[in-house]
Parts: structure tokens; sequence; C-alpha cells
């Protein structure tokens, strides 16, 4: 069973969004990682960009595919965790923290209550 982390939200396509200092920092599921295996490549989105909630953000490939990053909510690209164009394999390593993806400045507060909490977030894995 993967780590769900109760304080979290999630969205359908398996990222997760803390908010942190009026910043949404979003990263995939320990789910996501798992189902997608070792990831060997990260594309994240542009500082400054403005994004939409549930369009597409970036790209994760691992030894098995390659799967689309979306954003989890509205807003401009405020940070990308550069790290990860050395280490990708960091997000398999530790999802929930040093493995997050990027931050959004929100355009709305309200969307985050669009998403999963960590119990229907859960059920939605089980049922996949």
């Amino acid at each position: 069973m993967s780590d769900t982390p109760r304080k979290l939200k999630y969205a359908s396509t398996h990222e997760w969004v803390r908010l942190d200092d009026g910043l949404a920092t979003v990263g995939i599921s320990d789910h996501a990682q798992q189902a997608l295996g070792d990831v060997v490549y990260v594309e994240l989105p542009t500082l400054g960009q403005q994004t939409a909630a549930g369009k597409e953000a970036g790209l994760i490939e691992s030894v098995k595919a390659a799967s689309d990053l979306y954003a989890p909510v509205s807003g401009v690209i405020a940070a990308v965790n550069e790290a990860l164009q050395e280490a990708p394999e960091t997000v398999n390593a530790d999802p929930y923290g040093a493995g997050w993806l990027f931050k959004i400045a929100p355009d709305d507060l309200t969307e985050l209550e669009h998403l999963l909490d960590a119990d229907a977030y859960a059920a939605a894995c089980a049922s996949e």
C-alpha cells in the first residue's frame, strides 16, 4: 500500500498539492511514482508561465513510460525543482519531500476544494 499523507490534496491525475506560504507546492503521489517505476527524466514548466487547473504542465519519464504532469490549480509557476534535472530519481526516493516538482502562485484558492482528500484519493487508487 502506498503512502497517502492526510495533510495533502490530490488530483485524480495523481498530483498532490500542499499550500505553503501562499504557494501551492505540487508533486506526484507515492502511488504514481510506484506505478511509473524508476524516474529517469522530468520536464518542468517554465517559471512565470500561466497555467490552468487540469492543463498539462510538464512531463515525467520512467524506465516504463512517459506521463504528462498536470497543474492541479490555476496560477503562475513560481518555482521549479531544478535539482530534479540532475537527480530525477529523487521523485522515487522522496515524492512528498525533496521530490516536489513545481510551485504555483494560485489564482483562486477555492480550486483546492475540488481536489480529493487522502481518503478519496486512496479509494480512487484502489479502484484502478
